[in-house]
């Protein structure tokens, strides 16, 4: 029996068993992933017996030496049965997207709700039971105290998700999540390092926009922010600038750093999005539509450029597609 074979079959008993204790496959999987990414750094809470029969959560974790990110979306409710016994002694960062994230029990004078839209910073000597509502998606990060604690200064921080600190933040856990597989020690000391300044800046409520470290959460920071906007006629650097509050100098070299200008990146994602367009069966633009559209001067401008980074004019493309 291959090692394949062997890990296969051993989930496979694991699952069994699991099912037996009244808990669902999908809750083995996730206990099963967790223990293999954290160990016993990060121990697993006691959760409810309705939350681990009817467990639709999807997730990913990352831990970076002390730091753990786990990203999670909870189609089910998901409540610990009480709370957590142990001493932890690290700073918890809760980033809410959608619904909601409550700490503590209802008798408990320290409970707090995180809503959507919303972040909750705080030290952790003991862990409390926590309750999400169906439909959550949310972050969390684990943290050392000690780095965290003299900021804080006893203090449970809130503010909204979408400050310039916390945009930084999700976009460097982010690129922890796709590239830490990839990452040789020194890259992974690097990626520690920044989310431990990203995590200070959060706690200060300011970031240190000089900090070469930050460069790449900056730029992958403002991508974010243009992918949501990329159609839009006031897109610049200038409003990317404003709403991740640095200067567009600051802007300009954390794009610099990664080869390029925020001009030419946000140019050639609309030329990308107007080619992926032209390469749909029935798309109904035409090639006057997609310059407007994708915010080009004028057709000439865009077929131009279109030409320039592609090799063909809008139409040869569609043709050669088979779509036109």
């Amino acid at each position: 029996m291959s090692a394949t074979e062997a890990e296969a079959e051993a989930e496979a008993e694991a699952e069994a068993e699991a099912e037996a204790d009244g808990v669902s496959r999908a809750f083995a999987a996730f206990r099963r992933g967790w223990e293999k990414e954290f160990g016993d750094g990060v121990p697993l809470p006691t959760f409810s017996q309705a939350t681990i029969r009817d467990f639709r959560v999807r997730s990913r974790a990352t831990r970076v030496h002390d730091v753990a990110i786990t990203d999670l979306h909870g189609a089910s409710v998901i409540r610990t049965d009480g709370p957590v016994n142990g001493i932890e002694d690290v700073v918890r960062l809760y980033v809410v997207k959608r619904g909601a994230w409550t700490l503590g029990g209802p008798h408990d004078r320290s409970e707090r709700t995180v809503s959507a839209g919303q972040f909750l910073l705080k030290l952790v000597g003991r862990s409390s039971h926590f309750e999400t509502t169906a439909d959550t998606t949310a972050k969390v990060l684990v943290l050392p105290a000690t780095t965290l604690k003299p900021l804080l200064g006893g203090r449970a921080l809130t503010g909204p998700a979408d400050s310039a600190e916390m945009r930084l933040l999700i976009a460097h856990t982010n690129m922890v999540h796709s590239t830490m597989p990839d990452l040789a020690p020194a890259g992974v000391q690097a990626a520690h390092s920044t989310l431990i300044e990203l995590a200070k800046a959060v706690a200060r409520r300011r970031f240190d926009d000089a900090e070469p470290l930050l460069a790449p959460a900056l730029a992958q920071a403002a991508k974010d922010i243009v992918e949501r906007r990329l159609a839009d006629p006031d897109l610049s650097a200038a409003v990317l600038a404003r709403e991740l509050n640095v200067s567009v100098r600051t802007l300009q070299r954390a794009f610099t750093a990664a080869g390029e200008t925020v001009i030419s990146y946000i140019r050639q994602r609309r030329l990308e999005e107007a080619r992926l367009a032209l390469s749909r069966p029935g798309g109904s633009l035409s090639v006057t539509e997609l310059a407007a559209h994708w915010q080009f001067a004028d057709s000439s401008h865009f077929i131009r450029t279109f030409k320039k980074q592609y090799g063909r004019t809008p139409t040869e493309y569609a043709r050669s597609v088979g779509v036109q």
